[in-house]
């Protein structure tokens, strides 16, 4: 999951070389921090959080088939 987060934000972003995605395990989801560029925060966030809504919808698609949860943190 966290190479389809990185492949997603490196589109979005103006400095594809920024993205970088850290991964923490709790006892009952996965966490997946996303570290962008500053100037890039907005892109992926987006207009009232549209774009991070979508990004943790997908991810929560792609986690359901392992059945385990996923958490999306913008730093």
């Amino acid at each position: 999951m966290a190479e389809l987060l990185t492949w997603i934000a490196r589109q979005l972003v103006d400095d594809p070389d920024a993205v970088r995605v850290e991964t923490a395990e709790r006892e009952d989801a996965t966490v997946l921090r996303l570290h962008v560029a500053p100037d890039d925060v907005g892109k992926v966030i987006g207009r009232q959080g549209r774009v991070v809504r979508a990004l943790r919808t997908v991810l929560r698609a792609a986690a359901a088939g392992e059945d385990r949860r996923v958490q999306l943190e913008i730093a």
